[in-house]
């Protein structure tokens, strides 16, 4: 990811040198994972339009985008033919993940880049994580959230009433309680600050997590817990607590709150990090960080942020 964001940077500087462009193309050739990077890191130049429209680069990197999008169709028509049209349309859908991108889009409450606190309606207090969906649905009999993406973090009002949080992994069930659920790589993280919670995965029994303590689970079963990081609750008030936490996981949970990528060198992913940093300035984290740890902040494109050993 680190070389396409380079390249990127280099192309945008010598536009115009055939022998630039020549040894970009050859490197894209090299490794289907060069062109997934590139694509990416295109994906996000676009989103913050780091170079103007009507640039010859721009519009060379959209032309690439599109020749890989024409090959990559025309794989799936081959398949279609081989396995049947179905096949195809199960494909793309899969590959392009708009059931959730469109889930989202629909939601009752969603947001991008800051913290949204919200009232329910039944006097819940909840507040959404950045880059965070949640449907509600409240009922004579039962109080229903459905989390679609991220993270939230609730506080249950007096009601007798069901408390339900629904993820694709189970159903989360209060028992008078302040926790947060955060969904994470296909599975789904509890946290429980007062009370309890009952997990039910969708193939499987049934688990009671109680005050001070932290489950991550799947469809089918428990997959690990221990204690309830401050972590998961700190950052409902603008707070990213660390106590001896693994840098890489420290900058997963800044990373929503940044414009463009941020990412960490995977020589020091596993450095240790502990301290209190501000989640509403993540320049003053990553500076705070850089000064504490033996790192440096690379930043090839104004919208591309990699932590480096120093």
């Amino acid at each position: 990811m680190q070389q396409a964001a380079r390249w990127y940077a280099r192309l945008n500087g010598e536009a115009d040198d055939a022998d630039t462009r020549q040894a970009w193309q050859t490197w894209l050739a090299e490794d289907d994972r060069h062109r997934s990077a590139w694509a990416y890191v295109e994906r996000v130049s676009q989103r913050f339009q780091a170079l103007q429209p009507g640039s010859d680069l721009h519009a060379q990197t959209l032309r690439q985008a599109g020749q890989q999008l024409r090959s990559r169709r025309q794989h799936l028509r081959t398949l279609a033919l081989l396995l049947g049209a179905p096949v195809l349309g199960w494909l793309s859908w899969r590959h392009t993940a708009l059931p959730e991108r469109l889930s989202v889009w629909r939601a009752d409450h969603r947001n991008a880049s800051r913290v949204l606190a919200l009232r329910l309606g039944d006097g819940s207090q909840a507040w959404l994580n950045s880059d965070s969906a949640l449907n509600e649905t409240f009922t004579t009999d039962l109080r229903h959230l459905a989390l679609l993406r991220g993270e939230v973090l609730i506080d249950t009002a007096r009601d007798p009433r069901p408390f339900i949080v629904e993820t694709e992994q189970g159903r989360l069930r209060a028992l008078g309680t302040r926790f947060s659920v955060r969904l994470r790589d296909g599975a789904t993280q509890l946290s429980v600050f007062q009370g309890a919670v009952e997990i039910r995965p969708h193939d499987g029994g049934v688990h009671v997590v109680q005050a001070g303590e932290q489950s991550l689970f799947d469809r089918r079963s428990i997959l690990d817990s221990g204690p309830a990081q401050a972590l998961r609750e700190g950052w409902s008030h603008g707070l990213l607590q660390a106590s001896d936490t693994r840098l890489e996981e420290l900058i997963a949970e800044l990373a929503p709150h940044i414009r463009g990528h941020l990412g960490v060198a995977p020589e020091i992913a596993d450095l240790r990090v502990m301290g209190t940093y501000p989640l509403h300035d993540p320049q003053q984290t990553l500076d705070m960080l850089a000064s504490a740890l033996p790192i440096r902040i690379a930043r090839p494109l104004p919208w591309w942020t990699t932590l480096e050993a120093r």
